[in-house]
């Protein structure tokens, strides 16, 4: 059978000699031949490579879509020895799955179909993806809505851009730092408020024609270009 690419990259069940047999979403089956080398000082298979077994066969159950799964836990009981030239198989399946997490139990039998070991693992699904594949948002819906909101802000035409930063230096402001303030403060206002063609250009000329003081800031920006009315007393 055709392996997927989580598999083909892993060099730990290849050196072990494991082959899979079944690949299924929420269920696979895996078997390894006992090697001499796998054989702990009692001459039986190490149980450490009795749960790399079931635990590979977990790990191909539990990942189920594009998202890295990895296991949060798990817990193997041990009830027969096995020893070189026989053949486990670690059969996995899927009891439970919700949101992030999962549960799983693996039972791993010797060549006759007797019972070796059983597992039960619990998984934890991350955002992540697995090497060699692309990126993508962990929340598409929210990366979605932000773009369009970004989007929604209007955007300033070249001209009026020109025309705004003329005002700027008309109104005082000599320096860089002062001056890219109050043009961000005006293309906020102008963002927010639609102002007419006509009425804007009466706005700007009363800006042009006020007084000038040295510190520009936008708080002065504003209140020079409003008209002021003489109130008799």
């Amino acid at each position: 059978m055709s392996l997927r690419p989580m598999m083909r990259n892993d060099r730990a069940s290849a050196m072990l000699g494991m082959v899979v047999e079944h690949d299924a979403p929420g269920e696979s089956r895996v078997s390894m031949t006992v090697r001499d080398d796998m054989l702990n000082g009692f001459a039986i298979t190490h149980g450490g490579l009795v749960f790399t077994l079931a635990d590979t066969a977990f790990a191909i159950a539990c990942n189920e879509d594009e998202r890295v799964t990895v296991a949060g836990g798990a817990d193997i009981t041990f009830l027969k020895s096995t020893t070189a030239g026989q053949t486990l198989t670690a059969t996995a399946v899927r009891r439970a799955r919700s949101g992030r997490t999962g549960l799983y139990d693996i039972r791993v039998t010797d060549e006759t179909g007797d019972l070796v070991a059983e597992v039960r693992g619990r998984s934890i699904t991350t955002d992540r993806r697995p090497p060699g594949t692309s990126e993508t948002p962990a929340n598409p819906a929210r990366a979605t809505s932000a773009i369009r909101a970004t989007s929604a802000q209007p955007a300033v035409p070249a001209a009026e851009d020109a025309q705004m930063t003329e005002d700027v230096r008309a109104a005082g402001c000599d320096d860089a730092t002062s001056a890219v303030r109050a043009t961000s403060t005006i293309r906020a206002t102008s963002a927010r408020l639609a102002v007419p063609a006509a009425e804007d250009a009466q706005i700007t000329e009363t800006a042009r024609s006020a007084d000038r003081r040295p510190p520009c800031d936008p708080d002065h920006q504003r209140s020079a270009a409003l008209p002021t009315t003489e109130v008799s007393r």
